[in-house]
């Protein structure tokens, strides 16, 4: 299998879901009386998540992991907040997340990374623009949210889509 399909993408938690989902297929291999191999085909051996494969030890990478996202305030030591603009030109996803990127809230433990094309920076014919939304966890992000999309302006077919906690970053 592609080991490294799971882990681009810009999504923070890439390596922890690519390193469960690898694990627990490899556990597929060899159930019953057939002994069973697993074949990882990779272009990067040295990632940690290959490392952690190699050595079995899931739970040194899972502390790894932890600890390189606590400094930060990554989940989950912090919070995040998607917000995904679309419109039917590039101008006009530009032009809305610029806006918001404006009128972006600040304060202590909130911060605003963006505005940047999306990852799927087209889709469906309309054009994505990303701005994130960090917060330390004791922030309460719903109310942040309201009050910064309620100082802009959304023109008709434009559209700014909210994911809280985001599990995807696409």
């Amino acid at each position: 299998m592609d080991a490294d399909l799971g882990l681009a993408g810009g999504d923070l938690r890439a390596a922890e879901r690519t390193v469960q989902l690898l694990h627990q297929v490899a556990g597929r291999a060899g159930r019953a009386e057939a002994p069973g191999r697993v074949l990882l085909q990779t272009f990067s051996p040295e990632h940690p998540v290959m490392q952690a494969l190699l050595e079995g030890d899931l739970a040194a990478f899972m502390a790894r992991e932890a600890a390189r996202r606590r400094p930060g305030g990554w989940p989950p030591y912090g919070r995040l907040a998607a917000l995904v603009v679309s419109a039917d030109t590039a101008a006009e996803a530009d032009a809305l997340a610029r806006d918001l990127g404006r009128a972006a809230p600040h304060g202590a433990g909130v911060e605003v990374l963006g505005p940047a094309p999306a990852p799927l920076s087209i889709l469906r014919g309309r054009h994505r623009r990303r701005l994130l939304l960090k917060t330390r966890r004791d922030v309460a992000v719903q109310p942040i949210l309201r009050e910064w999309l309620g100082k802009v302006a959304v023109a008709r077919g434009a559209r700014v889509e909210v994911d809280v906690d985001p599990v995807s970053f696409l």
